[in-house]
C-alpha cells in the first residue's frame, strides 16, 4: 500500500514539473506584452431592409447585394416610372390639371392633402407626386395623359421592357396596387434612367413646395425623404414608398466619396429603418475609402 502511494506521488510530481515547463515555454514563445501584428479589419455592412442593392455606376457592378432578384411590391417607387412616361409625352407643363372625384383612391385608403376641385399646373402635380408622394396628384396626371390611366399604365410597362426591367409589372400609376412589382436589380435600371430627366432630379430632391389650396389657403408639402434636407448628402434622385405589402422602401442615386451609386432598399420595417440603412451604407463606403487611403500612405 505504501509503495503504491509513493509511486503515485512521484507521478504527480513529474506531471507538475511538465506542466510548469510547458507554461514557461509558452510564455517564452509569446509573452503577454509582446506586440501583435496589426490587422486591417474589413467592416461588414449590415442593413435591416430585407432587400438591398448598392450599385456602382462607374464600374456598372454591384458592391452590395441582398436578395436583389426577389420580386416584391414597390409601392410609390412606381411614381418614378409615372413621371418618366409623363415627361416622355411632352405635354404642356403649365397646363392646369384638376383633382376630381375620379382621383379618389379606390384601391385603398391613403392620406392626401389634395382636395377635389383643386387645380394646379401639370408641373406642380408632378412635383407633388414625386416629392411628397401625393397619390391624387399621380392619379390626376394619369387622367390627363392621352388615353387616360389605362394608356399611361400600358406606356409604363412598355418603357419598363425597353429598359430591360424583365421582372417588373405595373397596374396603376401610384403604387397603391400591390401588384406593382419589381426587383432591386430592375429598380437600379429605373433609377438610372430617371436620373437623365432634369425635372425628376429637381423635384425629387426639393425639400418642400407650397401651393394655393381651396379658398386661397397656402398648403405646404414636404419631401418624404428627410435625407434631402441633410447637406452632407449629394442626392441626384430620391423616391420613397410604403404600403403594408411592400414595407418601407427607398431608392436613391447619390454621390458617395465622389462616386455615383444607386441605392435600393426595399421591405424595411419601422419608419426610420430605410433612412438608417442609407446612412449605414454611406458610412460603410466612407470607411472603406479611409482604409484604402491608410494602406496607400
Amino acid at each position: 500500500m505504501k509503495k503504491r502511494i509513493w509511486i503515485l506521488a512521484l507521478l504527480g510530481h513529474a506531471l507538475a514539473i511538465q506542466a510548469a515547463y510547458a507554461g514557461t515555454h509558452h510564455h517564452q514563445l509569446a509573452p503577454d506584452n509582446a506586440p501583435h501584428p496589426k490587422r486591417h479589419k474589413v467592416a461588414s455592412l449590415k442593413v435591416q431592409s430585407h432587400i438591398a442593392l448598392i450599385f456602382d455606376e462607374q464600374t456598372q457592378l454591384p458592391i452590395y447585394n441582398k436578395n436583389s432578384d426577389t420580386v416584391v411590391p414597390i409601392a410609390s417607387i412606381t411614381k418614378l416610372m409615372t413621371a418618366m412616361v409623363m415627361l416622355d409625352a411632352q405635354l404642356p407643363m403649365n397646363e392646369p390639371v384638376s383633382v376630381t372625384g375620379d382621383d379618389l383612391n379606390k384601391i385603398r385608403r391613403a392620406k392626401s392633402k389634395l382636395r377635389v376641385g383643386m387645380t394646379l399646373t401639370r408641373s406642380e402635380m408632378l412635383k407633388l407626386a414625386l416629392m411628397a408622394s401625393e397619390n391624387r396628384a399621380a392619379l390626376a396626371l394619369a387622367r390627363s395623359y392621352p388615353g387616360g390611366p389605362v394608356a399611361m399604365v400600358a406606356a409604363m410597362n412598355t418603357k419598363a421592357k425597353a429598359l430591360g426591367m424583365q421582372s417588373t409589372k405595373f397596374f396603376d400609376p401610384t403604387g397603391l396596387d400591390s401588384d406593382n412589382v419589381s426587383t432591386a436589380q430592375d429598380l437600379v435600371k429605373m433609377v438610372a434612367a430617371a436620373r437623365n430627366y432634369a425635372l425628376i432630379h429637381q423635384y425629387t430632391t426639393s425639400t418642400s413646395h407650397s401651393v394655393e389650396g381651396l379658398r386661397g389657403r397656402t398648403m405646404r408639402f414636404n419631401n418624404t425623404n428627410p435625407l434631402v434636407r441633410n447637406a452632407s448628402w449629394n442626392i441626384g434622385v430620391s423616391k420613397t414608398g410604403y404600403i403594408s405589402e411592400a414595407g418601407q422602401c427607398l431608392v436613391m442615386e447619390a454621390k458617395i466619396n465622389q462616386r455615383p451609386v444607386i441605392i435600393v432598399l426595399l421591405d424595411s420595417w419601422g419608419k426610420r429603418t430605410r433612412v438608417g440603412d442609407a446612412n449605414r451604407v454611406r458610412k460603410w463606403m466612407e470607411s472603406a475609402r479611409d482604409r484604402e487611403l491608410q494602406r496607400s500612405s
